[in-house]
């Protein structure tokens, strides 16, 4: 990987592309360790750099307007390039190209985050939204005053917490999901299958097996002939990394698009890093390499990023992945990585409103689901931080504190 060139620590020019969560964090983090040379943050879109989380929730039901960081850059010492779209990188002349000209660079951080999936051949049809940014947030807001019926496609994360929102505004909604249930892709069937039912209870329509034939205005086709009636349809089939506008430059990209990046989040060109939802980096802790779209991950690697740009503390980045939803009157969280795991443990009735999921690998705890159960997932996430080996026994009895089904 790459290998800092020679200028001081103290005049290195850090540049980050990139002013959501990741790239802002990277910004306060190096000043927080002692950075005290010039720091450029670039954002392509023109607002003030904002969290992502609440447009879900408080900006889209109109509680909020909007959800900047609450960062005083000016006193930082932090320069904001505000719309400005990086459309290119020469990593031997060390600069960026924009729109207003190339922007060089001494250290590169990449921190572009993930751009939404779209559904073919929705594009450009009236009444067609994705929800990412602070604009497309926005958009929606009348849409869900006016209590319009709303077709979400896809029954992901994003998906749930849209539906969530449209419901609690009034909306009539429609669910389609392509597989034969929510969270296809995030958990095992058996985990995933309670869930269903919650569509249910908050009066939202799921259609489950159900591939999307075509949009056209005012109605979702799917594949078996079904009309649904549709006053506006969100998208939410997934993201993929925001690194297009990478190709050719020789940065190291893996099949899912993601910068591949070390241990310490260093990519595969001198001098430049990659950190959050935009990269991959490898975990000793599950032996596999990860790529987490997900808030915490964000806020976490951004301080691995900068112990290695300024390599006073050189850090190693192998994170217990963590994430939350709230979803249908649920708070939904998950710390770690099941894909390795040999076993399964519930604990509690999935068909009650409080349980949660273990799973093991050897006896040692890897990952947790918990809905409704903070205190197991607190629990939990420190066990796999500790590689902590559990009686599965003990860990199925949901009236025994996780902690205490540990194997001594």
């Amino acid at each position: 990987m790459s290998e800092q060139r020679e200028v001081p620590v103290g005049q290195r020019r850090v540049v980050i592309v990139g002013a959501g969560m990741a790239g802002v964090q990277t910004a306060v983090a190096l000043r927080e360790q002692g950075f005290g040379g010039p720091v450029t943050l670039i954002g392509a879109e023109p607002h003030q750099p904002y969290d992502r989380p609440p447009l879900s929730k408080a900006v889209l039901l109109g509680k909020a307007e909007g959800s900047a960081f609450e960062v005083d850059f000016e006193s930082l010492g932090v320069e904001l390039r505000l719309g400005r779209e990086v459309t290119g990188l020469r990593v031997e002349a060390h600069e960026l190209d924009t729109a207003q000209g190339p922007v060089p660079y001494d250290v590169l951080v990449l921190a572009t985050g993930a751009e939404p999936l779209h559904l073919p051949g929705a594009s450009g049809i009236p009444g067609v939204h994705l929800l990412r940014t602070l604009d497309d947030a926005q958009r929606l807001r009348p849409v869900l005053a006016e209590q319009h019926d709303i077709v979400v496609v896809g029954a992901g994360w994003i998906g749930a917490e849209f539906a969530t929102a449209a419901r609690d505004a009034g909306c009539a909604v429609t669910v389609v999901e392509a597989a034969d249930r929510p969270l296809a892709g995030a958990l095992p069937a058996e985990v995933a299958a309670p869930m269903t039912a919650w569509y249910e209870e908050s009066g939202a329509v799921l259609h489950t097996g159900a591939r999307v034939q075509a949009i056209e205005e005012g109605a979702v086709l799917l594949s078996d002939g079904t009309r649904v009636p549709a006053g506006a349809v969100v998208v939410g089939i997934g993201a993929r990394p925001a690194t297009a506008w990478l190709a050719g430059s020789g940065i190291e990209l893996g099949p899912d698009g993601a910068v591949v990046a070390d241990a310490s989040l260093r990519t595969s060109a001198p001098d430049v890093y990659a950190v959050g939802d935009c990269a991959s980096f490898p975990s000793a802790r599950y032996g596999a390499r990860l790529l987490v779209h997900h808030w915490d991950n964000a806020l976490q690697g951004p301080r691995a990023v900068a112990s290695n740009v300024i390599g006073t503390q050189p850090a190693v980045y192998d994170p217990v992945p963590y994430f939350w939803s709230e979803q249908f009157g649920r708070f939904v969280q998950y710390a770690g990585h099941h894909g390795s795991a040999d076993r399964l443990v519930w604990r509690g009735d999935p068909a009650t409103p409080a349980w949660s999921v273990c799973w093991l690998r050897d006896g040692v705890l890897v990952a947790v689901l918990a809905v409704g159960r903070p205190r197991d997932l607190a629990q939990g996430r420190k066990l796999i931080e500790a590689g902590a080996v559990l009686d599965a026994e003990k860990a199925a009895d949901a009236s025994v504190p996780l902690k205490s089904a540990m194997v001594k």
